[in-house]
């Protein structure tokens, strides 16, 4: 028995032994595989930790500004309170966006522009994420399921199921607070991984921007900053050349190019008018921020790795103080001219207007104003100027002489028999009458439409006239004609630095009769916009050079200092003159055509003696024209919808011009389509005529207000800015 009890008693030892032998093995695998680990793996697991734990992200800075010649803020930015959602996962949950967008909506109101028109589809999700039953409530077993087979078969899911069998008069009965919550969510569920996205930067109280600040802890992802908008001193004002920027990130029809050029998709970038032009200047350098977060997305440290930088500002051409008056100008005689013959009148509603420096292309006003009888209003319809052309008439009649001079079908003093001519198979073609014999200076002065006619049958092929005769005809000359008028920038690009001019910004139609070319030699056949009769003019009046119009003269430096933020930086950039072209024939030609222009409005039997004659300060020179156009009026039934059109005939008035004569300034073009016509009847206003004289006598007495070196202080303030 004694033995027995010996023998128990040294098997426990051994066992044990044996189980602290096997704890051993595998601690010593466990030390050896973290060894084998933080030796071999160490580097790409600290690599990782730290690519998951800090992100950089691009915050916008203020964008550049611009200032007219003189230095007036014409585009500026405002700084303003925003509340923004930055996610801190890829993939953030709808649950999750729904829960915070709850309790955000407690600290602040949104602007009833998120809350109006959500659409359904998210008004839908909405009630589904607040209605965990839905499914099993609403839709059968059958709908439940949801196979493979359906699913490559392109089968609706119970999802989809689901939301066809949500009432919206029944289920989307939705209070206030329900559609602002709504609408917080919609701006969260299109915000991308770390990357700020607004919730909202437009009427942001103090005490919003108090609370959400106050409670930002516990609300992951939300941040209060300071954001900036866009606005414009001047209102309607040469706005629709300044342009837009978009309000809530990249424009689809764009995003590609902007991704492509490390733009984010929040970024908001001009989409119109200067704003789009210059972008690339405007935007600036974005501040960088690296953000530290913890294993759950929570930010638990921020770096600035690049303050960034405010974008450039540009200096444009235009003068505001001339821009506001060619406005006025603009609705003062479009009015007086629906007054005084309201019937004759009733379809003119439109006139534009554009002033620039013949001799450096600098555009200093560009007014279009359209009236509109709904509203009792008039609109700012500017861009038209550039976008919008209309048979000009007897306005391009210098342009006409030029092309007979240069290709030697008429020689300078020549005198033609202004009386109407007769063609076989094309309507009796005349003056507005007969004018006798009149040389070509006379034929500017007096605007015959005859000794136009002869030099476009001499360049279509036929030297001599006969009357009864059918014209001799070469229909390859019609675009030797369009290619003179191409050198004065009629029917071409213009050049001017907008975004928004067309190839041509004009018709120019392929049919090429005989009689359209006659027609063409007065205006009445291809059609043109003001800002290309304003470069037309401008050639003559620079002495045949053809200058690129321009509306930013220079990019400069933005202001750093408060005190001085709105003053002009110093120049980086200065966008010079550019010659275009220079109009190949002899000087002493466009010195005729100079000498004509001065005739017309200085001349007691010029076409616009009694406008221009009696000017103080300055003497002008130009062309007037009138073209017969039809216009047709649309007729509607009781439903406001259009059945037929009716025909009128009616008239293009339109004016080109310069001053001074001796050393051109400033040359302009108006235009002013549909008015009554003559022809009919009716005594007309010569809206075209008052318009250009107000033009110029505005641009004068502003000269005169600032005295002769207008621009004396705003040069002395640039110089002491750069130094």
């Amino acid at each position: 028995m004694g033995k027995k009890k010996n023998g128990k008693k040294s098997q426990v030892p051994f066992r044990l032994n044996v189980l602290f032998f096997l704890i051993f093995l595998l601690f010593s695998g466990l030390i050896l595989q973290l060894g084998v680990v933080q030796i071999l793996y160490g580097a790409d697991a600290q690599e990782e930790i730290n690519k998951t734990t800090n992100q950089k992200v691009s915050v916008p800075v203020p964008r550049g500004k611009m200032y007219d010649r003189n230095g007036n803020v014409v585009a500026d930015t405002q700084p303003l309170y925003s509340i923004t959602y930055t996610p801190m996962d890829k993939t953030p949950s709808q649950q999750h966006h729904l829960e915070l967008a709850k309790e955000l909506a407690k600290l602040i109101d949104m602007n009833e522009e998120d809350t109006e028109n959500i659409p359904v589809r998210d008004q839908k999700d909405y009630w589904i994420l607040n209605n965990e039953g839905a499914k099993k409530e609403r839709l059968t077993e059958e709908e439940l399921k949801y196979t493979d087979e359906e699913k490559a078969a392109d089968a609706p899911t119970p999802y989809e199921i689901l939301l066809d069998k949500i009432d919206p008069e029944e289920d989307l009965n939705y209070g206030k607070k329900e559609l602002e919550v709504i609408a917080i969510k919609r701006k969260m569920d299109s915000a991308y991984a770390f990357t700020p996205h607004v919730i909202k930067n437009k009427n942001v109280t103090q005490e919003e921007y108090a609370r959400v600040a106050e409670h930002q802890q516990d609300l992951q992802g939300i941040n209060v900053s300071t954001d900036w908008k866009r606005s414009y001193p001047y209102e309607g004002h040469f706005r629709d050349f300044l342009g837009s920027v978009t309000e809530d990130g990249l424009p689809r029809d764009s995003l590609d190019y902007f991704l492509a050029r490390n733009y984010s998709r929040n970024a908001r970038v001009g989409d119109s008018g200067l704003e789009e032009k210059y972008e690339a200047l405007l935007k600036g350098q974005k501040k960088t921020i690296q953000y530290e977060t913890d294993r759950n997305g929570n930010i638990v440290d921020e770096n600035v790795i690049n303050k960034g930088q405010q974008g450039k500002n540009l200096q444009l051409t235009v003068d505001m103080e001339l821009q506001q008056r060619m406005d006025e100008i603009l609705k003062e005689h479009i009015t007086k001219a629906r007054n005084k013959f309201p019937y004759a009148n009733r379809f003119l509603d439109e006139a534009m207007a554009v002033a620039m420096n013949p001799q450096t292309g600098e555009i200093l006003g560009m007014s279009g104003q359209t009236w509109n009888d709904d509203s009792g209003e008039f609109r700012n319809t500017g861009i038209n100027t550039v976008t919008s052309p209309v048979a000009p008439g007897s306005a391009v009649k210098g342009a006409t002489l030029l092309a007979g001079y240069d290709y030697g079908v008429v020689s300078a003093g020549e005198t033609i028999l202004d009386q109407p001519i007769d063609l076989a198979g094309t309507p009796l073609k005349a003056s507005y009458s007969n004018l006798g014999y009149v040389n070509d200076i006379e034929a500017l002065k007096r605007s015959s439409n005859v000794y136009m006619f002869h030099i476009g049958m001499r360049i279509a092929g036929d030297p001599s006239y006969q009357k009864g005769e059918k014209l001799s005809y070469q229909p390859g000359r019609f675009q030797v004609f369009r290619n003179y008028y191409a050198q004065f920038g009629l029917g071409v690009k213009t050049g001017i630095d907008l975004p928004s001019e067309t190839e041509t910004a004009g018709l120019l139609s392929d049919n090429y009769r005989a009689g359209n070319m006659l027609d063409l030699a007065i205006g009445q056949y291809d059609t043109y916009s003001a800002l290309q009769l304003a470069q037309y003019v401008s050639t003559i009046a620079n002495d045949g050079y053809r200058l690129q119009p321009r509306l930013v003269n220079d990019v400069r430096k933005p202001v750093t200092n408060k005190e001085n933020k709105n003053q002009l930086g110093p120049i980086i950039q200065s966008n010079d003159s550019n010659v275009l072209n220079r109009i190949t024939m002899e000087e002493r030609y466009i010195e005729r055509v100079q000498k004509g222009f001065y005739q017309v409005f200085n001349n007691p039997r010029g076409t616009a003696d009694g406008y221009f004659a009696d000017a103080e300060g300055y003497t002008a020179a130009g062309k007037t024209g009138t073209a017969q156009v039809n216009y047709y009026e649309p007729l509607r039934d009781e439903n406001g919808d259009t059945y037929d059109y009716k025909p009128h005939e009616l008239e293009n008035l339109t004016l080109v011009g310069y001053a001074p004569y001796e050393d051109p300034e400033i040359a302009f073009a108006v235009l002013v389509p549909n008015t009554g016509s003559v022809s009919t009847g009716y005594t007309q206003y010569q809206a075209n005529k008052e318009i250009g004289r107000d033009i110029l006598d505005a641009y004068f007495q502003l000269k005169e207000e600032r005295g002769l070196n207008g621009n004396a202080d705003e040069e002395e303030e640039n110089e002491e800015n750069e130094e």
